[in-house]
């Protein structure tokens, strides 16, 4: 066994929309982002929607929120809260 610490790798971080309120420590938050369509080129806004970890409970539907890929938390969650 080494005595060396390891380093994580780097988490993925998002910003988004609180949409729904799912139950206890639960909510689901949508993330936007622009991209060029690939055939017409027009810019259009893409909408991802993540089940997210809310340990402090406290995320009503409206706010924004910073989130932070976790370990799997159920069968859908994979995100936390790290911002208000």
């Amino acid at each position: 066994m080494s005595t060396e610490t390891q380093t994580r790798g780097a988490r993925k971080m998002r910003k988004g929309v609180v949409v729904s309120k799912m139950g206890a420590k639960s909510v689901v938050v949508a993330v936007s982002y622009r991209e060029r369509h690939p055939v017409y080129g027009k810019i259009v806004t893409r909408t991802k929607k993540y089940h997210v970890h809310d340990e402090a409970d406290t995320a009503k539907v409206g706010d924004e929120v910073a989130i932070m890929e976790t370990r799997p938390m159920s069968a859908t969650k994979r995100w936390r809260i790290v911002a208000k």
